[in-house]
């Protein structure tokens, strides 16, 4: 289904910042994908990944100034965040006092910065200290999402962290951004192989429900081919048939300020083309549309 989003709170959907008052890895975004409060956890403050992504919102030319994650003051942090969310006076916050009551609910934390979250070397301690604020506060209907590029699900102490996570309402968002590896080489800038990422994708869905996420873009005024789309779906087609269990396939585009200059969002009928040729496959789909 399509959710577009609603041109009169265009300002509070594209301020995704990651910086929130005095904090240092923990933020609040009101998010179309979460359909509510998601609280964001910084695991990769020095901006280092193993993507390149063009349509990357990080700015990764300027120094970051904190490069080192203290899980004490991450705990501090997400503690006193939960506690706004809860109580509700996030909401008395611009620019959350823009919210629409609909989606003034607490939704999930999600472990999305300015890197790959799992490549933290305390990535299940990370998770741990989540599951266990989220305890204290009874707030047991929270998620706990993770925002992968899926390039390290296959490591063990990863494995085990998305173990503690399935038992805590946890939920993986896994990044396919593309069907070819050409494409895929194109937007991600990665040496990393696509046939990691797509193997790395159906060994967790395998092991849990996920969710897709496919972001497509004009590059240079072009958006993916009719070839690539093919390929992308055919490679939706191929985990399904490898046993991985897709919950929900979010096909988006752009909203906000990205790396290249030459990256724009796609049209909204360029995007419902590709959301209903991945439907057809039997898919759960849904569409968010670009800046209005």
């Amino acid at each position: 289904m399509a959710i577009p989003t609603p041109p009169s709170n265009v300002s509070l959907f594209a301020q995704h910042s990651r910086h929130w008052r005095e904090n240092r890895f923990v933020y609040p975004v009101v998010s179309r994908r979460s359909k509510g409060l998601s609280i964001g956890v910084n695991l990769n403050p020095d901006t280092a990944c193993n993507f390149d992504c063009i349509y990357c919102c990080v700015d990764r030319t300027t120094p970051p100034p904190v490069r080192e994650v203290e899980l004490g003051a991450v705990r501090d942090e997400l503690g006193h965040m939960l506690d706004l969310a809860a109580g509700g006076q996030i909401f008395d916050e611009p620019p959350f006092d823009q919210t629409p009551p609909a989606l003034r609910r607490l939704n999930d934390v999600a472990f999305s910065g300015d890197g790959e979250p799992t490549s933290f070397p305390a990535f299940a301690e990370a998770c741990q200290l989540t599951v266990d604020l989220l305890a204290e506060r009874g707030l047991r209907d929270a998620k706990v999402v993770v925002i992968t590029n899926a390039t390290l699900l296959h490591r063990p102490k990863v494995e085990a962290a998305l173990q503690l996570l399935d038992a805590h309402n946890g939920e993986v968002w896994a990044k396919l951004d593309a069907g070819t590896e050409e494409y895929y080489r194109t937007v991600e800038r990665t040496s990393v192989p696509l046939a990691r990422v797509l193997s790395n994708i159906a060994a967790a869905g395998r092991e849990r429900p996920i969710v897709v996420q496919s972001l497509f873009m004009t590059i240079h005024g072009q958006g993916p081919d009719d070839a690539e789309i093919a390929a992308y779906v055919g490679r939706l087609r191929a985990l399904v048939t490898a046993g991985c269990r897709v919950k929900l396939v979010q096909v988006y585009t752009v909203a906000r300020q990205v790396a290249e200059p030459y990256v724009a969002p796609l049209p909204d009928a360029a995007l419902d083309a590709i959301a209903a040729r991945a439907r057809a496959t039997g898919l759960t789909v849904e569409t968010y549309y670009g800046p209005a």
